[in-house]
């Protein structure tokens, strides 16, 4: 009997499932063991402890897998697959399939069939597959360089808008309130403290802030009537609607020849901003069809590690 092992490693967690030809037999989930955030040493310690776990929870070993379909973020960095691939040959047999973390999301989403997926999690891009199979993908550049409408972005704008805000206005009022509940999460006692933390570039021993922990905490201030929160958020999905205009815009290039116009494209989404904010989404939505009117919003998120699975079964 054939086994297959599907890893989908966010910039949050990392989850895992182990299968056979028809049933998913275990499942198991640890830390981020994203390089850009956590060292190579951790990450290394998270993966081995999770697939201990699924190992022994399926009862099945780790030697007897045939194929493995690893996703994760930041693959045109050799430095990230070459640890990848040594990490995970290491603790499992059988053959290796290295995906990026949208990749898999795509599959999940349309099995190999043509699509544009959007992902807004710690990080954003979106990615399309046409027609002919050919891949197309806008965004996912960093936290420094882009990821707008991402739960980062969404942080660390929130504290931006804030700010230039009570420049504007003075104190109180919706800026002040809505940087109080920032620094009541990050459980400091000023505005002071706050600019100073939110600055820290981070280091071992004083890691940087987690803007992206800041998201629950924009919309919980949104559904209490904040403006500015609910502003912030509105933006959020008309990023994310940007991204799926770029990518159809590259798909329909490449195919500029062809005569016919698409009547429909479909549009699948998946990661905490757009499953868990219902304003997010809404806008991304309402935005997509002014953009592009053909696009169809599906009514509920990917899972990733279906598509892992998807192409660790296929091979």
């Amino acid at each position: 009997m054939s086994h297959f092992l599907a890893i989908d490693a966010g910039g949050t967690k990392t989850l895992c499932l182990l299968a056979d030809e028809t049933r998913v037999l275990a499942r198991a989930s640890t830390g981020t063991v994203k390089l850009m955030r956590i060292g190579e040493q951790e990450a290394s310690a998270r993966l081995r402890t999770m697939l201990a776990e699924i190992a022994d929870s399926a009862g099945v070993s780790l030697g007897q897998v045939t194929r493995t379909c690893f996703g994760l973020a930041g693959l045109s960095n050799p430095a990230v697959r070459e640890w990848a691939g040594s990490a995970v040959a290491e603790l499992v047999g059988g053959e290796l399939l290295l995906c990026g973390d949208e990749e898999i999301a795509l599959d999940a989403a349309f099995a190999g069939g043509p699509g544009i997926l959007v992902v807004a999690g710690t990080g954003s891009n979106a990615i399309g597959r046409s027609n002919a199979g050919e891949i197309f993908g806008a965004g996912g550049w960093g936290p420094v360089l882009g990821d707008e409408g991402s739960g980062m972005w969404i942080g660390l704008e929130a504290i931006r808008m804030a700010l230039r805000a009570q420049d504007r206005t003075g104190l109180g009022g919706t800026p002040t309130s809505l940087l109080r509940e920032i620094e009541r999460h990050w459980k400091l006692n000023s505005l002071g403290e706050l600019v100073a933390y939110a600055n820290l570039r981070g280091d071992p021993d004083h890691p940087a802030p987690d803007f992206a922990s800041l998201t629950p905490v924009v919309a919980a201030c949104a559904e209490q009537g904040n403006a500015l929160a609910a502003e912030l958020l509105n933006r959020a999905g008309v990023e994310l609607a940007e991204l799926v205009s770029l990518v159809f815009g590259k798909m329909k290039a490449a195919h500029s020849a062809t005569p016919v116009e698409p009547t429909a494209i479909s549009v699948a989404y998946t990661g905490g901003v757009l499953t868990h904010i219902d304003r997010v989404r809404a806008a991304m939505t309402v935005r997509l069809a002014v953009m592009l009117p053909m696009a169809c919003v599906s009514q509920s998120p990917v899972d990733p590690l279906e598509g892992a699975l998807w192409r660790a079964r296929r091979g």
